[in-house]
């Protein structure tokens, strides 16, 4: 049950970018699970990966490609997207599979199988029934197309146990023509990311040079996908991409540049944040601030630590206002002892702890009327510095354990 779901949000057109989609039957049939990107030969292309050691093949394969192309001046303009089967703990067969994969885009479209990257999303440990995924790919192709209609369906084309399709847009004026920065994310449980199942693709009209794009994709992705957790698992499939087609606006000076990060940062919170209200089974979408930590490290570390705290999501499904289980999960964080007088916990506007113990003006009515949102925000305050950081979460439910009980068969 999707916390806050948005409808899925209109698309402007990106010249030439265009997406296509086909229904494969590669894990159920009658829905659509292969979905081709097709990217004009003016653009640049960055991307960043899961840091699980054991990486899925087309993992291994998209990144061998991406500094292929950039080693020989092409630009891998093709992405390639299946759901219903992961290919991640699949060896040499897999690798070959993905290999195969990205060969036959490029024979139908008359490029180098270097500009073809291939991604994929969903059971671990399974072959890929490459048959039907290699007969899909022709319908996908024959499928391309560059309207809003066709960045929903391929939205919609990559998601797994997600209940909706997910994308964000936004347009800049950057001097005295505009940007378009369009995305499209999948992600509702193993969502931890390291770099979540999570898949991004984020494209602008915008032209930018490769340094520099590769530079705010890793600053983007760090506030935004790399703030998010459901249930603490980083899978073997996580990839964000992001390509600037080249065909608007050079993104060069510094405040052009500043314009342009704070527009894709935007959209990259917006797909992150959609995630997280897609979370499986959950039914609150929960911010957690930590304030006054003597680094952003720091900060993030007491909050995954509450974040990924069992008692604490499960308070939070229950509507309970246990802040014994918030105090309990800060008191454990991995940073240097921390002077406890100090730090002050709230949920919402509601004052939990100060001066070592429960806020003098606590009471346990306010704390369950915050409790009872669909939306909660917690906020630590430690005490001890002036760096911060915030992360987005869900609750944990008993839906979240049936779905992933399910999730094979």
């Amino acid at each position: 049950m999707a916390v806050g779901s948005m409808p899925f949000p209109s698309m402007p057109t990106l010249d030439g970018v265009r997406l296509g989609s086909a229904m494969a039957g590669i894990k159920k049939p009658d829905r659509r699970d292969v979905v081709v990107i097709e990217l004009p030969e003016t653009s640049t292309v960055a991307g960043v990966f899961t840091r699980n050691a054991f990486c899925a093949a087309p993992v291994k394969v998209a990144k061998e490609h991406l500094q292929r192309s950039a080693e020989n001046g092409q630009v891998p303009r093709f992405w390639l997207i299946n759901t219903g089967n992961a290919n991640a703990g699949t060896g040499d067969t897999g690798l070959k599979d993905a290999q195969n994969s990205c060969t036959s885009v490029a024979e139908q479209v008359g490029a180098n199988p270097y500009a073809v990257l291939p991604f994929s999303t969903g059971v671990i440990g399974e072959p890929m029934p490459m048959a039907r995924f290699l007969d899909g790919i022709p319908v996908a192709l024959g499928d391309l197309a560059s309207d809003g209609q066709a960045w929903q369906n391929a939205a919609e084309g990559i998601l797994t146990t997600d209940t909706r399709p997910k994308g964000a847009s936004v347009t800049l004026a950057i001097g005295n023509r505009e940007v378009v920065i369009n995305g499209i994310a999948k992600g509702s449980g193993m969502i931890k990311p390291n770099m979540a199942t999570m898949l991004g693709f984020v494209v602008t009209d915008a032209g930018i040079d490769q340094a520099l794009l590769d530079r705010l994709l890793r600053e983007t992705v760090d506030r935004s996908f790399n703030c998010i957790t459901v249930d603490s698992d980083t899978s073997t499939n996580d990839a964000c991409m992001l390509a600037a087609t080249g065909t608007g606006v050079r993104i060069e000076s510094d405040a052009h540049i500043e314009i342009f990060r704070n527009g894709l940062q935007r959209v990259m919170t917006e797909l992150a944040q959609s995630i997280i209200r897609d979370g499986e089974g959950a039914t609150k979408f929960v911010t957690l601030q930590v304030e006054q930590a003597r680094s952003r490290q720091e900060a993030l570390d007491v909050a995954f630590t509450v974040a990924h705290s069992p008692l604490v999501k499960t308070a939070l499904y229950a509507s309970d206002a246990n802040w014994g289980r918030i105090l309990a999960a800060v008191g454990r964080a991995p940073v240097d002892a921390f002077d406890v007088e100090k730090v002050i916990i709230e949920l919402g506007d509601v004052r939990l702890v100060e001066n070592g113990g429960r806020a003098a003006g606590y009471t346990e009515e306010a704390g369950s009327q915050v409790m009872a949102n669909d939306e909660i925000t917690i906020r630590i305050c430690l005490g001890r510095g002036d760096d911060s950081a915030t992360v987005w979460t869900s609750d944990l439910s008993h839906d979240y354990v049936s779905i992933n009980a399910d999730y094979r068969s």
